[in-house]
């Protein structure tokens, strides 16, 4: 290593200088562009008109804290990468400087990431899948979520593993390296969808006459006002057995709403079926001869 005074150090300086100037620049964009997006975002919440989109934009949290943390996120990184790459160019170049070889340096380093990458394999595919779960926004907290042997509810997502609890409260630890597909129940909308039985023998025109009152009246009723999209739609007879007719209706709902919607649509339409007097389809037991 030689040392040339002052003219080592005035490059030195510059080199330094110039870093600094580029990753505030460069810091600089992203932030804007950062600002920008959610700047986007909260003009197109305040141009939805229709009540399903209100509810859907509101229940996917597309245009709240949700996609801001999102953003956030996609900033940080970017940030950070950037930082790291123009010191990691700073310092070799100031090494170049003042006549440190960097044919070894670099040499022991590729060596050095090689057997690093061959030991810590799993590690690098977590962390890589886990930053593009969060880029691309696949799941968040609070998403029911479906990764194949476990369904649950989104706790925490991090950048190396993903906390699940299921329906029955367990805690599940999944690595992101290990998500290979996911059904988020979470995200756009949901379908309630109730099969309601009547009786072989009952006319299901009138039948359905009084289900299509009954989607009438759970869509004008305010306290289903946040959950429904659209009114629920009778869609007819889905299927006929010797014993029953089944008449299906649907509704779209805000994501991960539909039990409660199916719930009260299988309640309201057994009720008002009974009141018109349509009767239900009679289960026969079955009963094994010898």
């Amino acid at each position: 290593m030689t040392w040339t005074w002052p003219d080592d150090l005035i490059a030195i300086a510059i080199v330094l200088a110039v870093a600094l100037v580029t990753r505030f620049l460069a810091v600089r964009t992203i932030r804007g562009l950062t600002a920008r997006a959610l700047t986007k975002a909260r003009q197109r919440r305040e141009g939805t008109s229709t009540r399903a989109d209100q509810i859907l934009a509101a229940a996917t949290f597309a245009n709240g804290e949700r996609y801001e943390q999102r953003t956030a996120t996609m900033g940080s990184l970017l940030t950070s990468l950037t930082t790291a790459t123009v010191f990691v160019i700073a310092v070799l170049t100031i090494l170049a400087i003042v006549d440190v070889p960097l044919a070894p340096l670099l040499t022991s380093a590729g060596v050095g990431g090689v057997a690093l990458a061959f030991g810590a394999q799993s590690l690098v595919k977590d962390f890589i899948s886990g930053i593009f779960m969060i880029l691309e926004d696949q799941y968040g907290v609070g998403d029911f979520i479906d990764v194949g042997e476990i369904t649950g509810t989104v706790e925490e997502v991090g950048l190396r593993v993903t906390r699940l609890r299921d329906a029955t409260g367990q805690v599940w630890y999944v690595r992101n390296g290990e998500i290979t597909r996911v059904g988020n129940l979470s995200q756009g909308w949901s379908t309630a969808i109730a099969d309601v039985p009547i009786a072989p023998d009952e006319d299901p025109v009138k039948a359905i006459a009084v289900l299509e009152q009954v989607a009438t009246d759970l869509e004008a009723d305010p306290s289903y006002a946040d959950l429904l999209l659209d009114r629920p739609t009778v869609v007819g007879v889905n299927a006929v057995t010797p014993t029953s007719i089944l008449i299906r209706v649907t509704a779209r709902t805000a994501p991960n709403r539909h039990w409660p919607v199916q719930r009260t649509l299988l309640e309201r339409s057994v009720g008002a079926l009974t009141a018109a007097g349509v009767h239900a389809a009679v289960v026969v037991p079955y009963i094994r001869e010898g």
